[in-house]
């Protein structure tokens, strides 16, 4: 059932936001060089690697490295960067991902492959046995702030609480938190 769900929801949100996704696309083309679409190597369920796409908000020369690891991110954001993370339109593309089942709306966030403590935390509690999300109780909580043992004891929680209706709360927190700009590393 949550398969249907995440198939049928990514279709009808691409139909509506296929026009404003194609205008993202080009400004991000006008405002850097480069392509439109990063795709980054992230750990999916069973820690098996996919590539998986975001807006592009750094620049082509920015280390692979999450953001809150770096000691200056600001240098790298592209002229619209800043504004596409604040309000989390960078992960649209990620409903592509969603389509080809390499992530859920809800679930735990994919990590980067290079973030083995994250990656180690989770194997070690089971949480990587879940297909990932484009937000997760760990998100709504917290986001980047969170320090990364506190973020697997939300995935963990999530794990052991999965629901249709906790996948819907978990979306509209996302929504109000993406509106407000919350929790976002720019």
């Amino acid at each position: 059932m949550k398969r249907t769900f995440d198939v049928v929801l990514s279709l009808i949100v691409l139909a509506f936001l296929s026009v404003p996704m194609l205008l993202i696309a080009l400004l991000v083309r006008l405002t850097s060089s480069g392509p439109a679409l990063y795709w980054s190597n992230r750990v999916g369920k069973g820690n098996r690697l996919f590539k998986m796409p975001k807006f592009r908000t750094m620049r082509v020369e920015t280390p692979p490295m999450a953001t809150h690891l770096m000691t200056e991110p600001e240098k790298f954001l592209t002229p619209i960067g800043g504004f596409l993370r604040k309000t989390s339109l960078d992960e649209l593309p990620q409903l592509i991902s969603i389509l080809r089942g390499d992530m859920s709306f809800v679930g735990p966030r994919p990590a980067l492959f290079n973030q083995e403590d994250l990656i180690y935390l989770r194997t070690q509690k089971g949480v990587h046995n879940i297909t990932p999300g484009l937000t997760g109780w760990a998100q709504v909580n917290g986001r980047d702030e969170l320090p990364i043992p506190i973020k697997v004891d939300y995935d963990y929680q999530y794990l052991n609480s999965r629901s249709l209706l906790l996948d819907l709360k978990i979306i509209g927190m996302t929504a109000l938190q993406a509106v407000a700009g919350k929790g976002v590393s720019h």
